[in-house]
């Protein structure tokens, strides 16, 4: 990603070059004032359905006439990430930082990055972005700002600042969508108590947005995915299924309900769910996005050494989403299916585990919460899903 340009390109940028038929530039992508929340939680989660989401943001071509985003796009979401099991073995063949100032690397297919800068001070870095998962553009800048911010929660970090990243076909859709969905980005950011500060857009037949992130964590304090130990049980913070939602919506099967419910899912900062974490002593930390809980936990249980098993009855489910796998519904992502695929070679199902489960938790999630192994997680807001045990590293038990 290329730096941010300098902020005097902001207002020209936002107030008059991006208009249809004008071209993408690659200036800094701000709007200069924020949107008042509806409603905001105070403890520590965010809730941004109210105000501005209220109002309805339908994306039109060039013509006039009205184009839903996800039409757009060849996936959905974090169910458009690369495969974990090409990907995997891709990064392990590069070579690792020898700088003793990298805390966190990908050695570990952590959530982000940590760079220790002063003393008693690391940054985290990360960056996340990916194709529409809904129609409305003030949602889709939202979902994914949350989506990026989640990295930094879960290296136990606070984000400061953030960058946007766009890939737009700016001559179709025009200025009003960009605008929306850089809207949504900045209520979410603002929220969480950060800055959209710069970034870099071009242009793309198929929108794409997201945010590089950078956050700060004590170095002391910093929570990776290597640090649980057998016993520990695994505690969720989201419900799962966003993948589902947004293959419904994508095929017309998605009901106003189910869509407002996932909305509601991917547009909670995870904030409240660290604190949560910390609070309960957590040993390990990740958040579940697009490789699935199992996906995600096998990284977790491999860094740390340890096995898994999951109580599949305990996985929580976006309300609706049960509903359409257990009434065989095409709702199954992509990405979800090539999770599954790559869960076999490391997973196993006990024979009572009904199969709308069995994708549930391979799910390719967006913007879901965190993951977190703990010595007790009695008490804890969020859903006991499971334990580690003793095990050859990385394998899960699915009962």
């Amino acid at each position: 990603m290329g730096l941010a340009e300098p902020a005097a390109g902001v207002q020209r940028l936002v107030e008059d070059p991006l208009q249809a038929g004008s071209g993408v530039r690659h200036d800094v992508l701000r709007v200069p004032e924020p949107v008042r929340l509806g409603r905001q939680r105070l403890d520590g989660g965010v809730d941004l359905l109210g105000g501005e989401a209220a109002v309805r943001h339908v994306a039109c071509d060039d013509t006039g006439v009205a184009v839903s985003l996800t039409s757009l796009s060849h996936g959905a979401g974090c169910g458009c990430k690369l495969p974990a099991a090409a990907l995997h073995p891709i990064v392990a063949g590069l070579p690792l930082p020898q700088d003793p100032r990298v805390l966190v690397s990908a050695s570990t297919a952590d959530d982000a990055a940590v760079v220790e800068v002063a003393p008693g001070v690391a940054i985290v870095q990360t960056a996340d972005f990916f194709t529409p998962i809904v129609d409305d553009p003030y949602d889709f800048g939202r979902i994914a700002a949350c989506n990026a911010l989640s990295d930094v929660y879960a290296m136990g970090g606070e984000p400061v600042s953030a960058l946007s990243l766009v890939a737009f076909p700016l001559e179709r859709l025009g200025a009003d969508v960009l605008g929306a969905i850089l809207r949504g980005a900045h209520d979410v950011v603002a929220a969480a108590g950060a800055s959209i500060v710069g970034g870099h857009s071009i242009d793309d037949p198929e929108p794409k947005y997201g945010l590089a992130v950078m956050g700060v964590v004590d170095p002391s304090a910093v929570l990776t995915n290597a640090g649980a130990s057998p016993g520990d049980g695994l505690f969720l913070t989201k419900p799962l299924g966003a993948g589902v939602v947004a293959t419904a919506v994508k095929r017309g099967l998605a009901s106003d309900d189910l869509v407002a419910e996932g909305i509601a899912v991917m547009t909670t900062l995870n904030a409240g769910g660290l604190r949560a974490a910390r609070e309960a002593g957590a040993s390990a930390l990740t958040d579940v996005t697009g490789f699935g809980l199992l996906g995600h936990l096998h990284e977790l249980a491999l860094a740390s050494g340890c096995a898994a098993e999951i109580d599949a009855a305990a996985v929580p489910a976006i309300g609706g989403v049960l509903a359409l796998l257990e009434a065989g519904a095409d709702v199954v992502a992509g990405g979800t299916r090539r999770n599954r695929e790559y869960a076999e070679t490391f997973a196993a199902f006990a024979a009572d585990v009904p199969e709308a489960r069995r994708w549930l938790v391979c799910d390719a999630m967006t913007s879901g919460g965190l993951l977190a192994a703990v010595a007790d997680p009695s008490g804890i807001d969020g859903w006991v899903v499971g334990t580690l045990v003793e095990g050859p590293a990385g394998t899960i038990r699915v009962e």
